[in-house]
């Protein structure tokens, strides 16, 4: 089962929703929101990734940061600063057994 993460109105994960439903593909969505993300999950993916990967420092969130906490030199400030803002993670993150996917390009959800 792929599970997609992030937020409801963000146009990438609609459009990785659409894609995947155009391809009768199921999945189940977790909207960071509502669903929140524990920081366990969140190590994992920062591990498995690097946090330079997951970090949207083109977002509003992000320019919105203190230049401290915009200064990430660990994975573990990365997971506190994306578990207190995870509207910092780039959408969506897609996750089916130990593939994780970052963002949406339709060649790698072929693939997965």
């Amino acid at each position: 089962m792929i599970t997609l993460y992030g937020i409801k109105n963000c146009d990438t994960v609609k459009k990785a929703r659409r894609w995947l439903e155009d391809h009768d593909v199921e999945y189940q969505f977790h909207d960071f929101r509502e669903d929140g993300l524990n920081k366990t999950q969140l190590k994992g993916w920062v591990e498995t990734q690097g946090w330079e990967a997951i970090v949207n420092k083109r977002s509003t969130t992000w320019r919105n940061l203190s230049d401290k906490e915009k200064d990430i030199s660990s994975n573990a400030q990365a997971v506190k600063l994306l578990a207190e803002n995870p509207t910092l993670i780039k959408r969506p993150v897609t996750e089916k057994n130990n593939t994780l996917l970052i963002g949406f390009k339709e060649t790698e959800f072929q693939q997965l």
